[in-house]
């Protein structure tokens, strides 16, 4: 009976040992994989990332994109802020999440306004483009790890230069010279409000030749970024 029951002891030992293992290193895999994704992003507070997903996209769908990559100190100040006008009136304010503009998405059954500047960032630099729940969960992980590790100035400067403004047409400098023929740098605050417009629908929207609709967009975010200016709102992505 002694025998019997060591022996069934040593039976369940070693069943129980490989799922030991199997979780040891599935937490190894995990913890290096955390450890490999917050490098890469440190890395990316000071380096040029690469070429995002869906530019890769459109370049194999277009055949060639437009995109040139400038640092904040060559695009007009104007143009960050109707970026943060237009996207993110509250940039400063939050830590990755705009949980105000949340709950009111939620209460009126959209998500759309929800979406900060942060976690387009994240989601155009390091994810895909597309709604499902696998994306939004590694956004949700992400952001607050951008948001600890950049500070707020190269959040703007990154997505300012991985934005679509039209089809194949990425970045502020590719976008200025596109629809202007001048540099981010000489933006002036009618150019960069349009600009700004037309990023949530860049296919369907010219920044040249606006309609009523996107005057009067470009027009409020005008105002908007008057405001963002006066009442210290650009001072977390200024010098």
């Amino acid at each position: 009976m002694a025998r019997a029951r060591t022996s069934s002891r040593s039976t369940r030992k070693d069943r129980i040992r490989p799922l030991r293992w199997l979780r040891r290193w599935l937490m190894y895999y995990v913890l290096l994989s955390a450890l490999i994704v917050t490098g890469v992003i440190a890395a990316h507070r000071v380096l040029e990332p690469p070429r995002t997903y869906f530019m890769g996209q459109e370049e194999r769908r277009l055949g060639e994109i437009g995109h040139e990559w400038v640092p904040m100190a060559r695009i007009a100040p104007v143009m960050a802020r109707s970026l943060v006008a237009a996207e993110d009136a509250n940039f400063c304010q939050h830590w990755g999440f705009d949980m105000g503009a949340i709950r009111t998405a939620i209460a009126e059954g959209s998500g759309r306004g929800a979406s900060t500047l942060s976690q387009q960032v994240v989601k155009n630099v390091y994810l895909w483009h597309g709604r499902n729940w696998a994306r939004k969960a590694l956004e949700a992980v992400l952001t607050p790890v951008v948001e600890t590790l950049w500070p707020k100035r190269r959040i703007v400067e990154v997505y300012l230069n991985v934005a679509e403004f039209d089809a194949g047409v990425f970045g502020v400098e590719a976008a200025a010279r596109h629809y202007f023929g001048v540099s981010a740098a000489d933006l002036s605050a009618v150019q960069a409000a349009r600009l700004a417009a037309v990023l949530p629908d860049p296919k369907d929207r010219s920044a040249k030749s606006p309609g009523p609709g996107l005057r009067k967009r470009a027009a409020s975010i005008m105002d908007g970024a008057a405001t963002i200016d006066r009442d210290g709102r650009a001072a977390c992505f200024e010098d």
